[in-house]
């Protein structure tokens, strides 16, 4: 082990996250995304995988990647404005258009680099500002932090204070974004979003839906949030998807009007500096999308195990949060505490993450249930009779 001081800093600061019950490590599974795997030599039914309409090992899926890649390869070898951009990336992008009802879509490697992207891309003058819900996912907040506008971050969900913020800011030579996850994922709730376009018509600000958790399993089609809510292209302009929950692959997806696609090919660097997607995995996509517009039972079903989850939970006085998405945290506080759960659950074959501090506020930390099309309420059954052994 090196004397090195830059090092001692470092170990002393994993020792610290140790000692606070915050240090992270992974694991490794041995056996596809499903509700029953192998992780780290042990068999677990998991209920923390965002694989929310139990997709990611369809074999309708894994044919169409297997089938692409004996087409085109495995790796797309450029970017998409080099020589990257394949029949099947074109097909996907306008079927997820379609999909949402927007005029045109744009592939990312990474929701991460898709929030990057657009923030960087419409942001670039040091009196813009980005408004962020103070729950929003990592990578909105970090989109906003790397930006060079102003960012303010408004109390959950909390409209009146971002209406009194942008009244603020009224009469400044300067662009304004509100940006918003859907479903927040480490809650469960969802946005106001017709207060929202409400608020961004009113004046005059940009509105980005960040849709991760909710594209595929909310909306009468599975469209989303803003499907659900019965808005469009026109209240918000921006849709952010991401590929690798719901429709069980990878990447992400901005869609929007022509004039906003165009302008992210010409400017958001995180697209035009990335390596493309595999083509594979577009083909597999769009197997997927079929899959989720042509089998609506799937989310019949994952409703119904969200409705048998949370009344057995009730019935334990387990402490959920008010969700009725298929992210269905319990309450905690402390992250001792969560990770002893955490543990006693795996112990009874149940595998389910402990969620800490950084990714929630001090004081919040919880066990994180997600539930998947591809569980049964068997499972349901037997994560209930677990808790009802472990929790006091």
């Amino acid at each position: 082990m090196t004397s090195d001081p830059k090092f001692t800093k470092l170990r002393t600061e994993l020792d610290s996250r140790r000692s606070r019950h915050l240090y992270r490590s992974t694991r490794v599974a041995d056996s596809p995304q499903q509700p029953h795997r192998h992780i780290d030599g042990k068999a677990l039914l998991t209920f923390c995988s965002n694989d929310y309409l139990g997709l990611a090992n369809h074999p309708d899926v894994i044919y169409a990647f297997q089938q692409a890649a004996n087409t085109y390869g495995v790796g797309s070898g450029a970017a998409h404005l080099v020589n990257g951009h394949s029949r099947p990336h074109q097909q996907l992008e306008e079927a997820l258009a379609a999909f949402t009802g927007r005029e045109r879509a744009l592939l990312f490697s990474t929701g991460y680099m898709a929030n990057l992207g657009v923030v960087n891309a419409l942001l670039n003058g040091r009196n813009d500002v980005v408004y962020a819900d103070r729950l929003n996912h990592a990578s909105l907040v970090d989109a906003g932090l790397l930006s060079a506008a102003k960012l303010i971050r408004y109390p959950h969900n909390d409209t009146h204070h971002l209406d009194k913020r942008l009244l603020a800011q009224e009469g400044e030579d300067a662009t304004q974004l509100i940006l918003t996850d859907g479903v927040f994922s480490m809650d469960g709730d969802v946005a106001p979003l017709s207060r929202l376009v409400k608020l961004a018509r009113h004046h005059e600000a940009w509105l980005m839906v960040d849709d991760a958790h909710g594209f595929g399993v909310l909306g009468k089609t599975g469209a989303g949030l803003v499907e659900a809510e019965g808005l469009t292209q026109d209240d918000v302009p921006i849709l952010m998807g991401t590929l690798g929950k719901a429709l069980g692959t990878a990447g992400a997806f901005i869609a929007g009007s022509r004039d906003l696609i165009d302008y992210l090919i010409q400017t958001a660097r995180t697209w035009i500096y990335t390596t493309a997607q595999p083509p594979a995995i577009a083909a597999a996509t769009l197997a997927s999308l079929q899959l989720v517009q042509t089998e609506p039972w799937r989310r019949e079903h994952l409703q119904a195990l969200i409705q048998q989850f949370r009344q057995g939970a009730t019935q334990l006085g387990v402490p959920l949060m008010p969700s009725n998405t298929a992210i269905q945290p319990i309450m905690v506080g402390s992250s001792e505490k969560a990770v002893e759960l955490s543990r006693q659950l795996e112990a009874l074959g149940i595998l389910i993450t402990a969620i800490r501090p950084p990714t929630v506020p001090a004081d919040t930390a919880r066990l994180r249930v997600t539930l998947s099309a591809a569980h049964t309420p068997e499972d349901v059954k037997q994560l209930l009779d677990s808790l009802a052994q472990i929790w006091r």
